[in-house]
């Protein structure tokens, strides 16, 4: 995985000015055309594109076609384009693959929006405004249109319908992925996100969308979904095969970093509100309310499984023996959970200190669970199981806010150090930074015509 991202996490969104993006000479949006051997569909495209885009869009835009490695007449259907219309450029690559194409001519352009569509342009052009339109209000770090949202109309075959529904099942089971269509051609991000993602996403072909939406998602990025209007090309080149097996072994490596926390998504985290009074804000720490929802959650399922466990121990073992083994086992397994879920440390170093503190906060558990229950047969004698878990349920509640306030101020405290003085989140395994973005293909685009 590429891990040689900029310091420090993302600014805040702002809204985008059209006048002033117009007045550095820079367009508001760049759309992408990535193109590979398409000298018979690209000059229709490019013009249906651009007469769209001129007489509906309300701000500057250029259209970038990307000609990734074309044999045919292509490169010179791009050239007399370029030469053409004066907001059209063209952009020849020597190497093939559309996540190439998109991640070098992004990684070049200056305008605040980018994005991109297939040349076929099965999406109907309506949906373009309100593709980009919640990225330049400020309000989304990405957008993509989806065909299997409620409200999309599509025309396309049976075969193609079950691949890409099952597709995005795979996501959904594998990578805990919430967007809905990974796959369709119509999508737009952000530059300063770009500059931050790209070079973390390290397929260059098919699976550069997919894993470019799981990394943004993971990293609590806004991803906003536009229903669209689609009509399959019959004419299609994409091998469905290869390309099907090609994402699956990004899935699985997709996966596998996310699972060890070999990814640096911090440096793509939001500050938690973009309005400046959330920022102004004082004597609230930073993280908290998100903390607290993943404590909850966590915590939650813990006392479920707590609860399962006690009364599977106390078939055959007196009310302390079932107590202790339900604790024991169910606090182990709630220290893993908010490591990382509730407190985001990723990777293995620390886990051994982590877990021998969170036991420690399972003794102060343990000790007001079982003086509860010490307790309650002091008084009682003989209580109803009902009772016992009445009496534990009331226990575990207080012992829970105590385990929240000593996992965030001792087993997991927020780190010393700032993102401004360079360092990275506890657990990340990276590289450290260059100078520059680090990517290779953060270059001029000096083929540009």
């Amino acid at each position: 995985m590429r891990t040689d991202t900029p310091w420090g996490t993302l600014p805040a969104r702002d809204h985008l000015l059209a006048g002033a993006v117009d007045a550095a000479g820079a367009p508001v949006l760049d759309v992408v055309v990535p193109v590979h051997n398409e000298e018979k569909d690209l000059e229709p495209c490019v013009l249906r594109l651009h007469d769209h885009l001129a007489r509906t869009f309300p701000y500057s835009f250029r259209i970038t076609v990307a000609d990734n490695a074309s044999t045919d007449r292509t490169p010179q259907v791009a050239a007399r384009l370029a030469a053409a219309l004066p907001r059209v450029r063209s952009y020849r690559l020597e190497e093939k693959g559309r996540g190439r194409a998109l991640r070098t001519v992004w990684s070049g352009s200056d305008a605040p929006v980018l994005a991109y569509m297939d040349v076929d342009l099965s999406t109907d052009l309506n949906a373009l405004l309100p593709l980009v339109a919640p990225l330049i209000s400020g309000h989304s770090d990405l957008a993509i249109g989806s065909r299997l949202a409620r409200s999309s109309r599509v025309v396309r075959g049976s075969k193609r319908e079950f691949i890409s529904r099952a597709y995005n099942l795979i996501l959904r089971s594998s990578l805990a992925a919430r967007f809905s269509d990974a796959q369709c051609g119509f999508k737009a991000i952000r530059r300063d996100v770009a500059e931050r993602l790209l070079p973390m996403v390290e397929d260059s072909g098919w699976f550069f969308d997919t894993e470019l939406l799981v990394l943004a998602e993971r990293a609590g990025l806004r991803i906003h979904e536009v229903p669209v209007d689609w009509v399959d090309d019959p004419d299609s080149t994409v091998h469905i095969v290869r390309t099907a097996t090609e994402d699956l072994k990004g899935v699985w490596r997709v996966g596998r970093a996310l699972a060890v926390g070999a990814l640096p998504l911090d440096r793509l985290a939001r500050p938690f509100g973009d309005d400046p009074r959330d920022r102004a804000l004082s004597g609230v720490p930073g993280g908290l309310a998100r903390q607290l929802v993943g404590f909850c959650v966590v915590g939650a399922l813990s006392t479920l499984v707590y609860l399962a466990l006690y009364s599977l121990f106390r078939l055959g073992v007196g009310p302390q023996l079932a107590n202790g083994g339900a604790l024991l086992l169910s606090a182990v397994a709630n220290t893993a959970a908010n490591r990382r879920l509730t407190f985001g440390v990723r990777g293995r170093g620390g886990a051994v200190r982590h877990q021998a503190q969170g036991l420690v906060v399972f003794a102060i558990g343990l000790a007001l669970t079982s003086g509860s229950l010490a307790a309650l047969g002091a008084a009682s004698g003989s209580p109803s199981h009902g009772t016992e878990l009445a009496v534990l349920i009331a226990a575990n509640l207080a012992a829970t806010v105590l385990r929240f306030l000593l996992f965030r101020a001792w087993v997991f405290p927020e780190r010393a150090t700032t993102a401004v003085e360079g360092h990275p989140a506890a657990g990340a395994v990276f590289a450290a930074p260059s100078a520059g973005h680090g990517d290779d293909t953060h270059h001029e685009l000096g083929n540009v015509r």
